[in-house]
Order: structure tokens, then C-alpha cells, then sequence
């Protein structure tokens, strides 16, 4: 018995160490599972970090309306992988105003990317900027969001004086400059024909070659020999020039009204044409005039060509020569056809009709440079916009600088300036509350010309004076039934206004896309409401015009400067 106790007595005990022993088994086996686990996270952490670090910050987190803050993302990568930065409006609702160059940097196997930013707001209050987006070689990456506080500008009214308003001061109407203008308008054209006149059309006296060109050939070859004679050649032992004017002489003149290669032509060839124009009867040159042309022509080629020295009185001799030949050769030359005759009045014609056409087109090009360099000087000094538009015509330049109107319209009156009259119309708008209303409406274009002016006054018959009126609410109507005359893409904003007289209202305003009529495209356009409100009036001032059309914007400025209220006891 004893020994049986003893036998399981050791049984029990080795059981629990059996126990014991698996417990420390298990507990081994889930803190090897914990540190494996731990040692992975820590492998992908290095292995991100390895990979990229990012980094973003801004300058600072508060800033005035209108300023800039400069947004910086940081990259550090290996030079391997691309790096694709944000781009585009992605910092809504902030606005990218710049977005500067990558500045790049290389450390060791590494690039290090700094990227900036401009954003800035214009309306006051606290912004978040989102995370934003960065793909490194084939990973998504975020960079943390920025909280941003945009303060308003806070006048100071005592530091800054504030003064009565000045009484209205009649001015006289300046004086107009139209004369003036006109004058040198005039003057300036009076200039430019003059020149052309002077320097194309005018008839120039003609210079002494001039006059020389225009004699006959005999009459040429004779004025030649008459200016010889008057030369010092002889007297200065110069044979080479004056033997070298006194063939020119007869050489141009047989050029002209015998061979028309005489000046070319050597001696031989020449008294050889001559020869075969005379046996072909083509000329009656007589045998001893052919041999006195080739004496002299020979004796020439000698002082020209070898020096040769003849005697002075026989140089005067081949001058008196050939002032003889000129005349046989004259006398032997046959009669001109009259077909001849025409033909030369046709071509002296045709050559008047070409110096007349060179005159036009001189005059044509002159007038087109003088255009050119005056709208060059007006684009230069006033925009060339401006003067294209002036120049085109343009239908708001024209009611921009046309003679605006002031008046009052409605009850209680509304003053308002406008480039035309507002006509009345009938209308049935700003159904903003049950019961009767009575409408009076003014307008000028429709909301679908490139302009459009329209002032209206509702008066609710059945309104009770304590109840206000929601403007909110009738700019929505009025926001409604532009979406009813078909505008699409309607974006508002509104604002509180106040005429110069001080009276306060609602001003809506925004872009919109408006139809073109009859047609399915659209323009981008600007809209703006003025809504006003006393007891149970509502008025209404809408203007609708094409976006980036300068002209219109200013119309559109000019007219809201002048918007008063008057009180209906006025």
C-alpha cells in the first residue's frame, strides 16, 4: 500500500512538471510571435524611410486677406525614382498664385527636392490646407494638412480722420479739342501729300545727262564732238583721251542707227559689218567712208593700245573727219516707215504708262507705311486694342464714350447714370410673396445681349409694414428666373452694398454661362443684383455682360457709382 502511494505520488509530480514545462513552451513561442512582429514593423518603417522621407511646411500659418504663404514640400530620394509633385488647384480652398521650379540638391546616392508653393485667400476665417498627393517611382505618398488663419483688414478710425461729405460744386463743361484734333489731322495729311508730291509726282527739272539723253542720235554724237573741242586733251599731249571720246562719238551714234553692236565690236569687225551692210543694200556708205572710218579707228587702237603720239593737227583732222562722216552717214540712212513711227510712239507710250505705274505703287506704299506708323504710334500710346476696337467699331466703346444719361426712375426714384435711356417695359418679375403686386420696370438689351441694364420696383399691395422682407430671398427668385431663361453655370456670391448716398442693400453677383440666341452654344458672363428694400418696396438692379469685355466692365463700374436711393418723401 505504502509503495503504491509512493508510485503515484511521483506520477502526480512528474505530470506537473510535464505542466510547467508546456507553459514555458507556449509563453516562449508567443513572445518569439511578438518579436518577430516587432521586428517586421521596424524593417518596413527603415525600409520607407530608406525609400523617401517627406516633409511639408509653411511659413506661416496666419496672414491678411490678398497675402502670400509660401507651402514647401521636401523630399529626400534615391536618384533613381521619379518624383511627382502636386499640381493644379489641389490646395482648395486656398488659390495657387505661383508654383515655383524644383530646387535640387544631390547628397551622396540621394536627391534631396525642395518644392514651393504661393497660396493665398481672399476672404477672411480659418482654412485648412489638404494633404496633398506625391508619387516616388511607384509609391503614393501624403504629406500632413495645415491649418491656415486668414485675418481680415481692420480699419482704425481713430487714427484716421474722417471728414463731411463736400457739397456738389457745378463745374463748367470743359471745351472740346475736336477742332484742335481736326487741325492737325488735316495738317499731318496736308504733310504726307506734299512730300509724295514733291518727291514722286512733281516734274523734277532735268539734269544736264538728262537732257543729253533725250536728243536724237545725231544730235548726241555732235554735242560730243563740240565738247571734245572744248577740251584741254591736245594742248595736255592726253591722245588716249581724246582719241577714246572721238571714236565714242561715232561708235554710239552707228550703235544706235546702224549696227547695234558698234560699241562692242573690235575695228576689224566693225568696217567688216559695215562692208556687208553695204553689199547687202541695207546702207548707201560710200566706199571712201568706210576708209576713213577704219584710218581712224585704227589710229585710235594705236594711241590706245601702243602708245602711239600722232601729230596734233592730224588729230584735229580725224575729228573733222568724223564730224563729216557723221553727216554722210546721216544722209545714206534710209527714211523711218511709218510703221516705224508707231512703234516708237507705242513704246515712248508704254514707257510713260510704266513710270506712271511706278509713281502709284510709290504712292500706294507710302500712304499704307504712313497708316502703318500712325496706328503704330496711337497702339503704342493708347493700346492697340483701343485703336482696333475705335477704328472696327465696337458697340460698348462706343456707349462708353458715348453721352450717358442720369435720371430717376421709379417710385421711390432710383438715380441711376446710364450710357441710354432705360425703357419701360411690362413685366410680371420677383413673385417672392402671395398677394397682389404692382411692377414698374425699366430696362435696356435683354439678358442675352453682350449688355443688358434693367431697373425694377415691386410694390406688395397686401404686406404689412412690420414684416421684413428676406433680400436673401428675392435673390434667389431673381437667381431662379435667370435659370429659367435658360443661363447655366450660375455661380454666387453676395455681398453688402451701399450707394453713395448711404442707402445699404444686397448685392449678388458672379458668373454664369448665357445662351446665345436661338442657337445651343454658351458665353461666359458676369451678372450683378442690387436689391433694396423699404416697407413694402423691393427694387431691383440687374446687369449682365460678357466676361473679359473691358469695355463693358467699366460701363458696368461707372453705372454702379451711381446708384442713389431717394426716400419717397423726397
Amino acid at each position: 500500500m505504502l509503495f503504491e502511494r509512493s508510485l503515484g505520488l511521483i506520477k502526480m509530480r512528474k505530470k506537473n512538471l510535464h505542466t510547467k514545462e508546456s507553459r514555458t513552451k507556449s509563453q516562449e513561442s508567443s513572445l518569439s510571435c511578438v518579436l518577430k512582429s516587432l521586428v517586421s514593423f521596424v524593417l518596413v518603417l527603415m525600409s520607407c524611410f530608406s525609400y523617401a522621407q517627406i516633409k511639408s511646411s509653411i511659413d506661416t500659418n496666419q496672414i491678411k486677406i490678398g497675402e502670400q504663404i509660401t507651402f514647401k514640400i521636401e523630399v529626400s530620394t534615391d536618384t533613381t525614382n521619379l518624383v511627382v509633385f502636386p499640381e493644379g488647384q489641389t490646395f482648395m480652398p486656398l488659390e495657387v498664385i505661383d508654383s515655383y521650379d524644383v530646387d535640387t540638391t544631390k547628397q551622396d546616392a540621394k536627391f534631396n527636392l525642395i518644392k514651393k508653393y504661393g497660396l493665398t485667400q481672399f476672404d477672411s476665417g480659418v482654412y485648412t490646407i489638404p494633404r496633398q498627393k506625391l508619387v516616388i517611382g511607384d509609391r503614393t505618398f501624403y504629406t500632413d494638412s495645415l491649418k491656415v488663419i486668414v485675418n481680415p483688414v481692420v480699419v482704425d478710425t481713430t487714427k484716421q480722420g474722417l471728414y463731411g461729405i463736400k457739397p456738389i460744386i457745378e463745374v463748367e463743361k470743359g471745351k472740346s479739342n475736336w477742332l484742335r484734333n481736326l487741325l492737325i489731322i488735316l495738317l499731318a495729311i496736308g504733310v504726307v501729300v506734299f512730300l509724295i508730291y514733291w518727291f514722286v509726282w512733281r516734274k523734277k527739272p532735268l539734269t544736264e545727262e538728262e537732257k543729253i539723253a533725250l536728243l536724237p542720235p545725231y544730235d548726241r554724237a555732235k554735242l560730243a564732238l563740240a565738247k571734245l573741242d572744248e577740251s584741254n586733251y591736245l594742248e595736255q599731249d592726253e591722245f588716249k583721251a581724246y582719241y577714246s571720246e572721238l571714236t565714242l562719238a561715232i561708235r554710239k551714234y552707228l550703235d544706235e542707227k546702224v549696227y547695234d553692236h558698234a560699241l562692242e565690236s573690235t575695228t576689224d569687225e566693225l568696217i567688216s559689218r559695215l562692208r556687208l551692210l553695204k553689199d547687202g543694200n541695207q546702207i548707201d556708205l560710200s566706199p571712201e567712208t568706210i576708209k576713213n572710218l577704219e584710218s581712224i579707228f585704227k589710229r585710235a587702237d594705236l594711241v590706245k593700245f601702243a602708245k602711239s603720239a600722232p601729230d596734233k593737227e592730224l588729230a584735229k583732222l580725224d575729228r573733222n573727219t568724223v564730224a563729216v562722216e557723221i553727216d554722210h552717214v546721216k544722209e545714206v540712212l534710209p527714211e523711218p516707215s511709218e510703221e516705224e513711227k508707231l512703234l516708237d510712239k507705242q513704246y515712248k507710250e508704254a514707257q510713260e504708262r510704266k513710270k506712271k505705274r511706278r509713281k502709284i505703287v510709290i504712292t500706294i506704299v507710302a500712304v499704307i507705311a504712313v497708316l502703318a506708323a500712325t496706328f503704330a504710334g496711337f497702339g503704342i500710346k493708347y493700346g492697340f486694342k483701343y485703336v482696333t476696337d475705335t477704328l472696327l467699331g465696337n458697340d460698348n466703346l462706343e456707349l462708353l464714350e458715348g453721352e450717358w444719361v442720369q435720371s430717376a426712375y421709379g417710385y421711390p426714384p432710383i438715380t441711376i447714370s446710364t450710357p441710354e435711356v432705360l425703357k419701360r417695359i411690362e413685366t410680371d418679375s420677383l413673385n417672392v410673396v402671395d398677394g397682389p403686386v404692382s411692377f414698374t420696370e425699366f430696362r435696356y438689351g435683354n439678358v442675352l445681349d453682350d449688355l443688358s441694364i434693367s431697373l425694377l420696383t415691386a410694390s406688395l399691395k397686401d404686406h404689412k409694414a412690420d414684416e421684413p422682407i428676406d433680400l436673401n430671398q428675392v435673390s434667389e427668385k431673381a437667381i431662379s428666373q435667370l435659370e429659367d431663361k435658360g443661363v447655366e453655370n450660375i455661380f454666387v456670391k453676395t455681398d453688402k452694398f451701399v450707394t453713395p448716398n448711404n442707402a445699404e442693400g444686397l448685392k449678388t453677383h458672379g458668373s454664369a454661362s448665357f445662351p446665345y440666341p436661338n442657337s445651343d452654344k454658351f458665353v461666359d458672363g458676369e451678372y450683378i443684383m442690387l436689391h433694396f428694400t423699404a416697407q413694402n418696396i423691393i427694387q431691383q438692379i440687374m446687369i449682365t455682360y460678357h466676361k473679359e469685355d473691358e469695355y463693358a466692365q467699366e460701363i458696368v463700374n461707372r453705372i454702379l457709382n451711381s446708384v442713389e436711393l431717394k426716400p419717397a418723401a423726397e
